[in-house]
Formats: structure tokens, C-alpha cells, sequence
């Protein structure tokens, strides 16, 4: 079987949720779930600070009206989801649906992308990517939510703390 890939949907704008609940309730009806697998609306949530100092938190549509399927595509997949009510079809030219790619995918933050962190603070570790490749400094901070890691690094006889992704790293064996 086919590898899923990650289309993007449009639909009516403001019917997101409704098609993205319609077709989730398709797929378990049809027996599809392994051929689409995910149906995602990108929200984020936003923080308003009010003129009397209170805060409200919010969930906003980063992209409003379109929808993230996981899916195998075929004629039949295909079909499922072009003819959800408040779809109007994929994009792509001339409405022939074009997969994200992996680059767009990570950009996007649709998928989390587990990295295992085989250090801690106060450990040593390399540099193994980004502009500081090849230095080595001390772990001062890991946040694994945020995918950061705070690392005290000597640069030019000073000791510089950087901020780097957790996979931006690899501890030193003693």
C-alpha cells in the first residue's frame, strides 16, 4: 500500500470544523481510517491582553478555509473527500491534488516530531548542525515542548549562551 501524504482541502470559509467533522464521520463510516488518517484544521492560540489587564486566551485559524488530510490518495479517497458537504476540492492546478512536501510538512508543525534527548543539563555536547557546527558547550536548560536547549558555549575566550534545537545536538562521550 501507498505511503500517506498531506494534502491541503479547501472548503466554504467558515465551515472548517463542520467539514473536517463530516468527513472524519465519513471515514469511520466507509472503513477508510487507514487511508485517511488525520484530518487537521491549523489553529493557534492567541493571547489578548484587555485595556483592564485581564487576559483571554483564544484558538485562531491559521489558515481559514482550508483544511490537513493524512491520506492515501486514490479514486475512491479522492471522491470521499471532494464530495463532503462545504468542500471545495483540493489544491493543486486544475484542482488535481498536490502533496505537501516534507520540508512544507515540518514548516507547518502539523506533525511533532519526537526527538529523544540522550542528554541533560550540565552535560557536554556537540554542535552537530546550524551555523555553530563543530563547537561544544554545557546544557544549561532544556525545554522539550519548545524543542530549544540552552547551552553555555565558548566563543572567541567568552563563554556566549546560544539557544538550540534539541536535535541540534549530541552529547559527548566521556
Amino acid at each position: 500500500m501507498e505511503e500517506a501524504r498531506w494534502y491541503v482541502a479547501h472548503t466554504f470559509s467558515g465551515y472548517e470544523n463542520k467539514v473536517a467533522s463530516d468527513l472524519k464521520t465519513k471515514v469511520e463510516n466507509r472503513n477508510l481510517t487507514d487511508m485517511i488518517q488525520e484530518i487537521v484544521v491549523p489553529t493557534e492560540t492567541v493571547v489578548e491582553i484587555k485595556e483592564d489587564g485581564t487576559r483571554k486566551e483564544s484558538e485562531r485559524k491559521i489558515f481559514p478555509s482550508y483544511l490537513l488530510i493524512k491520506m492515501v490518495m486514490t479514486d475512491e479517497t479522492w471522491y470521499v473527500v471532494r464530495n463532503t458537504r462545504g468542500c471545495a476540492g483540493f489544491v493543486g492546478p486544475e484542482g488535481k491534488p498536490v502533496p505537501l512536501t516534507e520540508e512544507e510538512v515540518k514548516n507547518l508543525g502539523v506533525e511533532k516530531v519526537s526527538v529523544e534527548v540522550t542528554y541533560g543539563v550540565g552535560d557536554i555536547v556537540n554542535v552537530i548542525d546550524g551555523p555553530l557546527e563543530g563547537f561544544s558547550g554545557t546544557v544549561e536548560t532544556i525545554d522539550v515542548e519548545n524543542n530549544s536547549v540552552q547551552v553555555t558555549v565558548s566563543m572567541f575566550g567568552r563563554e556566549t549562551t546560544v539557544d538550540f534545537e534539541l536535535d541540534q545536538l549530541e552529547k559527548v562521550e566521556d
